[in-house]
């Protein structure tokens, strides 16, 4: 039995076509800019809270910086002061703590010095006193005269508790430099860029960086995760090695390690 002819003109069928593309063109445009929001909103309610697990993070990196460069030079004469300043931290001691520090910046090593603000700054982060903590980072970031592993950690620091009064633009041009592979703060200071990234409404540059961060191995685990999360919200595939990734997820969700030969 033959076909009955095609109603459809060689003009409606064009049409067609044409109205297929721009409801897809429409659709591709609806799905990009819901992302944007999704993105937008994850940064603006949750950049607070990134900005503070980093200083949590970072809190006691400085002491071992310190600790580090008094071993191998052993010339410090206010190591063990730094150690017993520490120790009043950890106890909660924050009054007895302050006045050890204090000392220290007056009569210290400029390293020793630095240690003593970080420190300090990290009491008024204990106490909620966020913009006394901040400028005491800035002036441990722009001091020419400390070491610079202590002025990258204070500018992270600092960029961390003020990132919600800062331009995003602020932001990039101060963290850029530290948001490196390779870095020693790649991490702290990618995961901060990122979000500068996606407030500006770059995608297209947050992306990729998460999924940098995501796969450098010398970044705390929590870190490459909430990375790896961003980077996938992003439509960029963070991972390298999938069966590698599978086994480390069950074996997290076991409470046991992957197995070390797991490639």
């Amino acid at each position: 039995m033959a076909l009955p002819p095609s109603t459809t003109s060689p003009e409606a069928a064009k049409r067609m076509e044409s109205e297929a593309k721009q409801q897809d063109a429409l659709l591709r445009e609806v799905d990009d800019a819901y992302r944007q929001d999704r993105l937008t909103q994850f940064a603006r309610q949750h950049g607070v809270k990134i900005g503070v697990l980093v200083v949590i993070a970072l809190a006691l990196f400085g002491g071992y910086l310190f600790w580090k460069d008094s071993r191998e030079n052993s010339q410090d004469e206010t190591s063990e002061e730094i150690v017993k300043a520490l120790d009043q931290l950890d106890a909660g001691n924050f009054e007895t703590a302050t006045k050890s520090l204090t000392a220290i910046e007056k009569d210290g090593s400029d390293g020793a010095v630095a240690v003593a603000k970080l420190a300090r700054a990290g009491v008024a982060v204990q106490q909620g006193r966020m913009d006394d903590a901040a400028r005491i980072y800035g002036e441990v970031a722009t001091d020419g005269d400390t070491p610079g592993p202590y002025r990258d950690l204070a500018l992270i620091r600092q960029v961390a508790l003020s990132y919600n009064k800062m331009k995003p633009a602020d932001v990039v041009a101060k963290l850029k430099p530290l948001a490196k592979p390779g870095e020693p703060f790649f991490g702290s200071a990618g995961e901060l860029l990122g979000s500068a990234y996606m407030d500006l409404g770059k995608p297209e540059l947050a992306g990729p960086l998460f999924a940098q961060i995501a796969k450098d191995e010398d970044v705390p685990d929590s870190l490459r995760s909430r990375a790896r999360q961003l980077a996938g919200l992003m439509g960029v595939d963070p991972i390298v090695d999938v069966d590698k990734a599978l086994k480390e997820l069950q074996a997290s969700e076991q409470g046991q390690e992957a197995p070390a030969g797991a490639q």
